[in-house]
């Protein structure tokens, strides 16, 4: 996480937990020519479209009100999805026991996108069960995560 994102996350995460929900992540960075500011949430009963609706009007007025950010940029309010991004410790942490897909910066093991049920995290590495073996991966050498939800499940319920 960017100091901006830090700083920014101090301001959006006590609106978030006022109306209920959990903040996930803070994510402001650049796409071509445009600046972003997008905030994930959770809860419990799952996130529907007036539930982000509520946290961008909230959200919006403050970041009006206190100003902490001087270029121009888009809100984007939304849920973390099934398939979400783990990018800090604590993301890894609460996908213990799910499949994951790792996206690495060097090839390991001659591959750069690998996946499995991840079984632990340290400040380190994140260990994998691929194949029947483990596999320790450097968080260093990460430079994208997200769970893998098994669609087919949800087909045959």
């Amino acid at each position: 996480m960017t100091k901006t994102e830090s700083e920014l996350e101090k301001i959006i995460k006590p609106i978030v937990e006022r109306l209920g929900y959990e903040l996930y992540d803070v994510e402001f960075k650049k796409e071509v020519s445009n600046w972003y500011l997008r905030v994930y949430i959770d809860s419990k009963n799952g996130i529907d479209l007036d539930d982000c609706e509520k946290v961008s009007n909230e959200v919006s007025d403050m970041l009006d009100e206190k100003d902490p950010i001087s270029m121009q940029y888009t809100l984007e309010v939304s849920s973390c999805g099934l398939e979400r991004n783990l990018r800090e410790k604590k993301h890894f942490e609460m996908a213990i026991n799910k499949n994951v897909e790792l996206r690495l910066y060097k090839s390991l093991n001659k591959e750069k996108v690998i996946a499995g049920k991840l079984l632990k995290v340290t400040d380190e590495f994140v260990t994998l069960e691929m194949d029947s073996s483990e596999i320790n991966v450097d968080l260093s050498n990460i430079s994208s995560a997200k769970i893998l939800f098994n669609w087919e499940e949800l087909e045959n319920e």
